[in-house]
């Protein structure tokens, strides 16, 4: 393509219709001053020369208004042009301006939408509890011979184990760092018992079965929205492991 054309495809319809305009306001002036001069030709003298000059005068006045009538006409056509295309890009800010408010508030509502779902599920697993357990070997008095000894030493009964024998153990549950702890229930039982747990429970600091809990539950610093809820349990049983088991309860 051309330039001339490729400029002439940019042009607004109003600017190529006004320029059309003045072209052929140009053109008819020039040929009446052309027909004009030819009829003149023939005369001479100086009336001859004022009415070429007179005509000449008239022919540049008739260009300058052609000009501005032109550049008027111009202005007029595009002013709706120019009106409409400002509205047209008012009312699309407006429409991105409604369409990134609403996807907004979609995404507000979802994130409110997750966090209560999140919610929820933290709140049911708070009411039915944190439940952590751990498997206690058989206690190992301290001194105790493990090499293998005489029958007459096997015939003598080996040494019991005190609570001052046990290894105590940390059974830690992980709640969200902004709830409320409302219950820690402390269970134990033989590791070959088939007792159910309901029927296993401890009280903090009771001493049965050669097993204790710690008096009181400690807790750590919150980290990462959580914290941990810890209990303390010892056993001393020589010849048996225990399950110990701890429910964490909490509120939100």
């Amino acid at each position: 393509m051309a330039p001339g054309s490729l400029v002439f495809t940019q042009m607004s319809d109003s600017v190529i219709a006004a320029i059309i305009a003045g072209t052929a306001t140009l053109s008819a002036s020039f040929l009446q001053l052309r027909s004009a001069a030819l009829r003149d030709a023939g005369k001479p003298g100086a009336a001859a020369r004022r009415k070429s000059r007179l005509q000449r005068i008239v022919f540049l006045v008739i260009v300058g208004g052609s000009v501005v009538s032109g550049f008027a006409a111009s202005q007029w056509l595009t002013q709706g042009e120019r009106a409409a295309q400002s509205a047209m890009q008012k009312e699309l800010q407006a429409r991105i301006a409604e369409v990134s408010h609403t996807a907004g508030e979609l995404e507000a509502t979802r994130a409110a939408e997750r966090s209560e779902i999140e919610t929820g599920v933290l709140r049911r697993i708070g009411s039915d509890g944190v439940a952590v357990a751990a498997t206690v070997p058989a206690c190992r008095a301290a001194g105790a011979v493990t090499t293998p000894v005489s029958a007459t030493a096997a015939a003598t009964p080996a040494r019991s184990c005190s609570e001052a024998d046990a290894t105590p153990v940390t059974l830690c549950a992980t709640i969200p760092s902004s709830a409320t702890v409302t219950e820690v229930a402390l269970f134990s039982r033989l590791d070959d018992s088939d007792t159910p747990w309901s029927a296993s429970r401890y009280l903090p600091g009771q001493e049965a079965g050669q097993a204790r809990f710690a008096d009181k539950y400690s807790e750590t610093s919150p980290e990462a929205g959580t914290r941990q809820v810890c209990q303390t349990f010892a056993h001393w049983d020589a010849d048996h492991a225990r399950v110990a088991r701890v429910l964490v309860r909490y509120s939100l």
